[in-house]
């Protein structure tokens, strides 16, 4: 019996030496479960880390969409003698969403995740529209431009009375106005070009006539809008009716292209302004073209004036790596095309 008793006790005093020594270890059982919790947040929060944003595409699908813009400070008189007020009707291409290709996706939905875009507005010359340019303006939009390319109400092919030249001087206020325009609606809270545009990334670029304004507007203290900040010039020169003019210091960076062959902007008056101009400036010659087709013909040179011009925007809107070398690279093809770089 005393043996039992004595078992027994031995029993109790081991029950409470285990509690005594758990107790010691583990002094709060909640302590380990707050301990627990925190290490699995620790770990959800190194796994639940945002992914890094996938870079732009290197192409994008062309939308094209068709706004009417009302300048209504303005009036153009028609041939009738009747006015109204001046109005442009812009072909707008952007870049879309969807798969790259050579049409233009009308009304697509714009590639808004990658934006915003520079933006070019564009001169046509004279007697023709926008459209006989349609695989220049998309080649600027595949590679990441939105381009709005108005209608000149005077100037263009099938213009109330046949095209009228004189309404030229009229031209660099429509430029600079579209500008304005497609700025505003960019920074609207709705609609198709709501959030598209950078608006201290513009260049002003325009064939012939469409050339002389882009000019203007880049450089003529008379007509130049502060915002541009890059003209491309294809075959264009100074506006006949106001004359020359002097190129500021500081002003935007250039490339002007001339076909050797031009028999309507002659050479001469494109490498006049050229010297003229102010550095950076870059003068793209295209060997034996004309005046129309290098632009609006699919051709090696409308390829060569495709690269040169997306490499030159690339480099003083973009700034992109590497853009400035491409400008020569592109631009220097022995029988077909020669480059002058004045960075």
């Amino acid at each position: 019996m005393r043996r039992q008793r004595l078992f027994a006790l031995g029993v109790l005093i081991l029950v409470a030496a285990g509690v005594a020594l758990a107790a010691t270890l583990t002094p709060v059982g909640s302590s380990t479960r707050r301990h627990s919790e925190t290490s699995g947040a620790t770990t959800s929060s190194t796994q639940e880390a945002p992914p890094k944003p996938k870079p732009p595409p290197t192409a994008f699908a062309v939308g094209l969409s068709v706004q009417t813009f009302v300048d209504s400070s303005r009036s153009e008189t028609l041939p009738d003698g009747t006015t109204q007020p001046r109005t442009l009707i812009t072909e707008i291409r952007y870049p879309a969403q969807g798969a790259v290709g050579l049409a233009d996706l009308r009304n697509a939905p714009a590639a808004s995740a990658y934006g915003p875009y520079p933006l070019i507005v564009f001169g046509h010359g004279f007697a023709v529209t926008p459209g006989s340019y349609s695989h220049l303006l998309q080649a600027w939009a595949r590679a990441g431009y939105v381009v709005a390319a108005p209608v000149f109400p005077l100037e263009k092919a099938g213009a109330p009375g046949g095209s009228n030249e004189s309404d030229l001087v009229n031209q660099p206020k429509d430029m600079s106005f579209v500008i304005s325009s497609m700025l505003e609606a960019a920074a609207a809270g709705s609609g198709p070009l709501a959030g598209l545009i950078d608006p201290t990334k513009v260049a002003v670029a325009g064939q012939s006539d469409g050339g002389d304004t882009a000019l203007a507007v880049a450089y003529d203290h008379r007509f130049a809008d502060p915002r541009v900040g890059a003209a491309v010039v294809l075959s264009g020169a100074e506006i006949p009716a106001e004359g020359s003019f002097e190129f500021p210091a500081g002003g935007p960076p250039l490339l002007a292209t001339q076909g050797t062959a031009d028999t309507i902007n002659f050479p001469n008056f494109t490498t006049t302004y050229f010297e003229a101009a102010q550095r950076p400036k870059y003068l793209l010659q295209l060997i034996g073209a004309e005046h129309l087709p290098p632009y609006t013909v699919p051709s090696t040179q409308l390829h060569i004036v495709e690269g040169v011009s997306v490499a030159f925007l690339d480099s003083y809107l973009k700034h992109t790596a590497g853009a400035l070398a491409r400008i020569s690279a592109i631009g220097q093809v022995p029988g077909t095309a020669t480059l002058t770089a004045e960075p």
